[in-house]
């Protein structure tokens, strides 16, 4: 006559012993609490503080360029061709800092017109670019 488990299935029993877990766990947590203090570093030296509070001395305004559907150009609200814009873009890579360039697309324009802008300011060495775009329509 077979010992029963409580269970009427007669299968066996699938309960988790816990036990070996635990102790794991308890020497894991003893070991790091004894090699914790071991690992502080042992040269001492004065860093500097990082105050966010201060901001920039040189806040350098960005790039406006805005492209028109039919591939027109407006660079800070000026109109500039492919030749101006590859100048401007020249200067403005020579700078320090670098001002970024942020250009605002009409969602119809094709995107190979946004392609040559792009590699027109990688090529003069812009570095800072980002795009301009709206909220939920």
């Amino acid at each position: 006559m077979a010992m029963s488990t409580g269970d009427s299935s007669g299968g066996p029993m699938s309960e988790i012993n816990v036990t070996p877990l635990v102790d794991v766990m308890l020497v894991l947590l003893i070991i790091f609490m004894i090699t914790a203090p071991l690992m502080s570093h042992r040269i001492t030296v004065v860093l500097p503080t990082a105050n966010p509070k201060v901001a920039d001395t040189e806040q350098v305004e960005p790039m406006d360029l805005a492209v028109k559907p039919d591939g027109t150009m407006y660079l800070n609200d000026v109109e500039v061709t492919e030749g101006e814009l590859k100048a401007q873009f020249a200067v403005a890579a020579s700078k320090t800092p670098q001002p970024e360039l942020q250009i605002r697309a009409d969602k119809t324009t094709e995107y190979k017109v946004v392609k040559k802008i792009l590699a027109s300011a990688k090529e003069q060495g812009m570095v800072h670019v980002g795009f301009i775009t709206t909220g939920k329509e």
